[in-house]
């Protein structure tokens, strides 16, 4: 079996922390066993890896996700890039021709794609590994994974089985599986999206369970409907072609219009971290980062990224969210509702990890010339390394503030370290590696500083000292 992990959005409901290149499953709150902070797409990576299915598995993204990725996940992540976001089904075609067309997979393998953010235990992965065979035994199309439901939430999808009408819950639960306990799955008849409780309610009385965004399909099954729909299988023609697909579901394109759809029970635990109330939930302390909550403070947390200390004296049942793009202070109960308040805003991200480290914008402002002026705080991990890039709307003005390093500048190598000043004009080619952690203070001034103004001609530290450095 080969696992897509589709990595995608721009998680707005957990703002501030979360942005267009710091999504959601991008954010350490959560702690790991040796309880170092961990992001929700380390702990599935991680799980992954326990269960045996890392190495089978790639991550199917967006460009702005990629060096936030390669950081988290390590290099060695295969990572398949979106040119443009296109919703799920352009994502998932893109994945499946170039596991059929680069790396030769048979059409009879089994392909289950899964999101990189649910919070759930071993069993999960256990119940994943089990879609290739019951794909086999029930002649299936789609075999899908749902969540066996707790209580009858609003919140989610259900899938509804064939044969619904029973007298009895229990009764009727056990016989709309097949197979022995082990391998039990149902027949699916319809879906039904965020139901009222009430229809919630009967809908568990008839053994719906929770779509938790989980299916398998063989190779050829999404191949040949590729094939039917007059598009491309080879995996750099569908790269040129990925504008003209369209920005559509992967439910809407393929699951609805699936003729045989099986569904499999995963009664475990499960949550959609997707909220701060949620996500809150499965934090296992009350702050993280610096800062104070009263004892007269209940269910109470505060997550600040900033270096400045919050207080928060005698509320409870709230959050505080600190960085460098916001504050929000909110009800635990409200907390969703600032996908709405911030849905339109467009201001760049403050804050990005980036595959060498991490960055922070200190400030913004435009001089008396018109000139933008942007300041930085960029950390680089020790023996991590910048591309080798020049600009042509800015220059530069760099300040080491901690930690040494190797600066190459317009093809000459020299040392720098604390209290350095380096100088970098527009159109000059820089990059440096760290030996220790390297702390620059880096202030830009331009007429434009956007991201499009980089121009990178290498990314390899080896490549770059081979090619570029002048030798005497």
């Amino acid at each position: 079996m080969r696992s897509i992990l589709l990595s995608g959005g721009s998680g707005k409901r957990l703002w501030p922390l979360s942005n267009d290149s710091r999504s959601k499953q991008f954010l350490k709150v959560l702690r790991n066993p040796e309880g170092r902070p961990e992001s929700m797409v380390q702990r599935v990576w991680r799980q992954l890896g326990q269960s045996g299915l890392a190495s089978e598995a790639l991550v199917a993204t967006s460009l702005p996700q990629v060096e936030i990725l390669t950081a988290q996940l390590g290099d060695d992540v295969k990572l398949i890039v979106e040119p443009e976001r296109r919703d799920t089904f352009p994502s998932i075609a893109l994945a499946a021709s170039y596991l059929y067309s680069v790396e030769s997979v048979s059409l009879h393998e089994t392909i289950a794609v899964l999101p990189v953010d649910p919070f759930v235990e071993k069993e999960f992965f256990d119940v994943l590994a089990t879609l290739p065979d019951l794909l086999d035994k029930s002649g299936a199309d789609l075999a899908l994974m749902g969540v066996v439901p707790t209580y009858p939430s609003e919140k989610y999808g259900y899938i509804i089985p064939e044969n619904t009408s029973s007298e009895n819950k229990e009764s009727n639960r056990n016989s709309k599986f097949y197979d022995d306990k082990q391998d039990r799955y149902v027949n699916v008849a319809k879906f039904q999206e965020k139901p009222c409780e009430s229809d919630a309610a009967a809908m568990i009385e008839q053994a719906a369970l929770w779509n938790c965004g989980v299916f398998a399909f063989k190779l050829g099954y999404l191949i040949n409907l590729l094939i039917d729909m007059e598009l491309p299988i080879q995996y750099d023609e569908i790269l040129k072609q990925y504008g003209r697909l369209h920005k559509i579901s992967f439910d809407y394109q393929v699951v609805e219009q699936a003729s045989h759809i099986i569904a499999v029970p995963y009664d475990g635990y499960w949550k959609d971290l997707g909220t701060w109330n949620t996500l809150t939930e499965e934090m296992n302390a009350p702050i993280v980062g610096k800062g104070w909550i009263t004892a007269d403070s209940t269910n109470t947390h505060l997550i600040n990224e900033l270096n400045i200390p919050v207080a928060i004296l005698g509320l409870s049942d709230i959050v505080v969210a600190v960085s460098p793009d916001g504050i929000l202070v909110s009800d635990k109960d409200a907390s969703p509702r600032i996908k709405e308040i911030v849905k339109h805003e467009d201001q760049r991200p403050m804050y990005e990890e980036r595959r060498w480290g991490c960055y922070r914008v200190l400030d913004y402002t435009r001089n008396e010339g018109g000139d933008e002026v942007l300041t930085k705080r960029i950390c680089i991990s020790p023996e991590r390394n910048l591309s080798y890039q020049y600009h042509r709307l800015r220059n530069e003005v760099w300040t080491v503030v901690s930690g040494t390093g190797e600066l190459i500048l317009d093809g000459v190598s020299r040392m720098i370290r604390q209290g350095d000043t380096v100088i970098i004009d527009r159109g000059m080619l820089h990059s440096v590696k760290a030996f220790s952690e390297l702390e620059i203070i880096e202030v830009q001034i331009g007429s434009q500083l956007i991201e499009e103004d980089i121009v990178r001609v290498a990314t390899q530290w080896q490549d770059i000292v081979k090619t570029y450095v002048k030798h005497a």
